[in-house]
C-alpha cells in the first residue's frame, strides 16, 4: 500500500476574505426537498494500492442536456476546490473552454507535494444524489493531444495525469472557498494556475474571471447549497476492509443536516486555524479528506518510529498513542481533540482499507485526514467555511454524535 498524496492546494497569498450566510442559514430551495445524501466509500480506490482514500460516484453530462455519464472512484476532497476528472475516464464531448481571445484556457493545479495536474477547462453540469448545478467549469487531466504542461505548472514536479498516479478517476474537490482561485486570478499579477494556449504557442498564465474558475459545486445547487457533511461510521481499532458512510449537502436546510450545538471556529483567508501539539502552535492546520493519515511534526520529534519497506510514509510505535491536540479558531474559540495513533503496519498488512489512526510526519503544520473521522463515535468534526468580514472562513467543531466533517463554500 502506498500513501496519498497530498491533495492541499498550495494558498494564493494574496487572497481576501469575503462574506457570505452562515452555516445553519438556508439555501434559497425554491421548490421541496430533493435527495441529498451522496454515498462515499473509504477504500483502496480505483487503482488498488492506496489505504484509507475518500471515493464516491460523480455524474457529468453535457450542458443543457440528458448526455449523462457516471465516473466512479473520484476522491473526495476538502482541500481542494473543483471537479478535476482524467481525461481516459470521460467518454463525453465536453465542450471546452477559452479565454476573451479565443484561445484554449487550461488549469494547473500544484498540489503540496510536489505534484500537479494539468489539463484544458471544459464545461459540464454536475449531478449528485438529487442536486445538480449547470454548465460547471472542470477541468479534463492529461487530455490527449493538448498542449504540455508548461514549466510554470510542472517545476520539476509529478504528473499525476492517469489512475495510477492520482489513485483516483477524478477529484472532487469541496474545499473552504466558492473558486479554486478567487480575486488572486482576476487580474494583476497572476499566479501560475490558469494559461492561454494559442495554437502553435507555448501556454501562459493569463487572468480568469470568477465565473470561469474552477467552482465548488456546491454553492451553486437550486437548493442544499450552504454546504456539506461529510459522514462515516466508527470503525473496530483493527481497521475494516472497507467502510460505507455519506455525502450530505446543505447544513441547517433539511432534516438530516442541522448544525446543532457545535462550537464554531473561524480560519484566516485561506482555510487554516491553529493547532497547539505538544507545546508548539502550529498556524497552518487544517482538515483534509484528500489525506489518508494524521499528519503531525517529524518522525524524530514525536519519537516514533517509521514503519518498515514501502509502508515507511507511515509511523510504527510498538504501542498505541493516547494523544490530545487544541484547536483555536481565527476567533479564539478554542477546544480539545483526543486522537490516538497506531502501528500502521498491522492493519496495512491485513489489506484494512480503513486504517483507523495511521500517523505520518509532515513539517510545519498538523492536518487531519479521514483517519480522525474513523475513531470512536464520541466526536463531531464540524467543518463550516464561511467568510465574515473580520475572521475568514468559520469552522465549527466538537459536538456529541457520529463521527463527521462539514465546511460550507464561500467567497474569498
Amino acid at each position: 500500500m502506498r500513501a496519498r498524496p497530498v491533495l492541499r492546494l498550495l494558498p494564493v497569498v494574496s487572497l481576501l476574505a469575503g462574506c457570505g450566510s452562515g452555516p445553519g442559514g438556508g439555501s434559497d430551495s425554491g421548490g421541496g426537498a430533493v435527495n441529498n445524501v451522496l454515498p462515499i466509500q473509504v477504500s483502496f480506490g480505483p487503482a488498488n494500492d492506496l489505504v484509507n482514500g475518500l471515493y464516491t460516484s460523480v455524474t457529468i453530462c453535457v450542458p443543457g442536456t440528458e448526455s449523462c455519464q457516471t465516473i466512479d472512484g473520484v476522491a473526495v476532497d476538502t482541500g481542494s476546490v473543483g471537479l478535476r476528472l482524467l481525461a481516459s475516464r470521460v467518454s463525453l464531448p465536453l465542450p471546452r473552454m477559452t479565454d476573451a481571445s479565443g484561445n484554449a484556457l487550461a488549469n494547473c493545479a500544484s498540489f503540496a507535494d510536489n505534484s500537479y495536474t494539468w489539463g484544458p477547462m471544459a464545461t459540464a453540469d454536475i449531478r449528485l444524489a438529487g442536486e445538480q448545478a449547470g454548465s460547471v467549469p472542470v477541468q479534463i487531466i492529461g487530455a490527449p493531444s493538448f498542449a504540455g504542461a508548461p514549466d510554470d505548472c510542472s517545476s520539476g514536479g509529478t504528473a499525476e495525469d492517469t489512475v495510477s498516479a492520482l489513485a483516483a478517476n477524478g477529484i472532487l474537490g469541496l474545499g473552504v472557498f466558492r473558486q479554486d482561485c478567487g480575486p488572486a486570478c482576476t487580474g494583476g499579477r497572476v499566479p501560475a494556475l490558469y494559461f492561454s494556449c494559442p495554437v502553435g504557442a507555448p501556454c501562459a498564465a493569463t487572468a480568469v474571471p470568477l465565473a470561469k474558475q474552477l467552482q465548488n459545486p456546491v454553492w451553486l445547487f437550486p437548493q442544499d447549497n450552504n454546504g456539506v457533511l461529510v459522514s462515516l461510521p466508527a470503525i473496530p481499532a483493527t481497521g475494516a476492509p472497507t467502510v460505507a458512510g455519506s455525502l450530505i449537502f446543505g447544513i441547517g436546510t433539511q432534516s438530516n443536516n442541522s448544525l446543532g450545538g457545535a462550537k464554531v471556529y473561524t480560519t484566516d483567508d485561506v482555510g487554516n486555524f491553529s493547532t497547539v501539539f505538544e507545546g508548539q502552535t502550529y498556524s497552518s492546520s487544517y482538515l483534509d479528506t484528500g489525506s489518508n493519515g494524521l499528519y503531525f511534526q517529524d518522525s524524530d520529534t514525536i519519537g516514533l518510529p517509521a514503519c518498515p519497506g514501502g509502508d515507511s510514509d507511515f509511523s510504527c510505535p510498538p504501542s498505541t498513542l493516547s494523544l490530545t491536540a487544541t484547536t483555536i479558531g481565527h476567533n479564539g474559540s478554542s477546544g480539545d481533540v483526543a486522537f490516538n495513533v497506531a502501528n500502521a503496519e498491522i492493519p496495512l498488512s491485513q489489506q484494512q482499507r480503513g486504517v483507523q489512526r495511521p500517523g505520518r510526519p509532515r513539517h510545519g503544520r498538523l492536518r487531519l485526514g479521514p483517519a480522525v473521522l474513523l475513531r470512536a463515535p464520541d466526536v463531531h468534526r464540524d467543518r463550516g467555511a464561511e467568510h465574515d468580514r473580520r475572521h475568514g472562513t468559520v469552522l465549527g467543531v466538537l459536538r456529541r454524535s457520529e463521527p463527521a466533517l462539514t465546511l460550507a463554500p464561500q467567497r474569498r
